[in-house]
């Protein structure tokens, strides 16, 4: 095995590895964010929003996130520049790549699988500590943000850890909608260089030593919620 072509390649290995960290991240943040919507929604939505989150959640945890994907890319992607105007506009250098649909697919995804993890954990919290909260006076919003969704998501935290390590590796399928993501810049070595197993055994460390970085990160973060309560 030789890894000497690391020298020439290390500009497209860095760069496409901030590819997929910033894939990881946008899709992370945001569907979070998304997926505490969809959560309350099943919990304590009215019928018809309730529904909708389950078909949202049915949906995208149902089909494979490879065909979301090329749904995305191929088929809206193939629309948009119909739109009069789109080409011109300030979004069409944003909406004319890959890394665009990738980062909404990956998005919606992981907030469908996220929001079933914070209902199961909104379910969870005692009822006595929102009780509790309702006795001091504490109006709906308050109740949420200071305890319901706070202790929703201790109680979700290891679930969380792991979910976002499913995400990381489900990135490398960036590369079918033309992302140069790390698993790309492999591919391109192997076809330069006809090297098959180095690249992959650095994209394999790579994901690896992120693996274990979040790993200890939610760790850490679970060893002081009891300090917290």
């Amino acid at each position: 095995m030789t890894f000497s072509w690391i020298v020439s390649y290390w500009p497209l290995l860095l760069a496409g590895a901030g590819q997929t960290i910033s894939l990881l991240m946008i899709s992370v943040v945001f569907g979070f964010v998304l997926a505490i919507g969809l959560a309350f929604a099943q919990v304590s939505g009215s019928s018809p929003v309730r529904y909708a989150a389950r078909a949202y959640c049915t949906f995208f945890r149902g089909t494979p996130l490879l065909i979301q994907l090329w749904l995305l890319y191929y088929g809206v992607g193939s629309l948009l520049p119909m739109i009069p105007g789109i080409r011109q506009s300030l979004f069409w250098p944003i909406l004319r790549e890959g890394f665009f649909f990738a980062a909404v697919s990956f998005t919606l995804n992981y907030a469908a699988y996220e929001a079933e993890v914070l209902r199961g954990a909104l379910l969870a919290v005692p009822k006595g500590e929102l009780e509790a909260g309702r006795a001091f006076g504490m109006s709906p919003f308050t109740l949420t943000r200071r305890i319901w969704l706070p202790r929703a998501i201790r109680i979700a935290m290891p679930t969380i850890g792991g979910e976002i390590v499913m995400q990381l590796k489900a990135t490398p399928l960036a590369f079918t909608v033309t992302v140069m993501d790390l698993y790309a810049v492999a591919s391109k070595v192997r076809q330069d260089t006809l090297l098959v197993y180095e690249p992959l055994i650095v994209v394999t460390v790579f994901y690896l030593i992120l693996t274990a970085v979040i790993a200890r990160a939610f760790r850490l973060m679970e060893a002081q919620v009891p300090a917290r309560r």
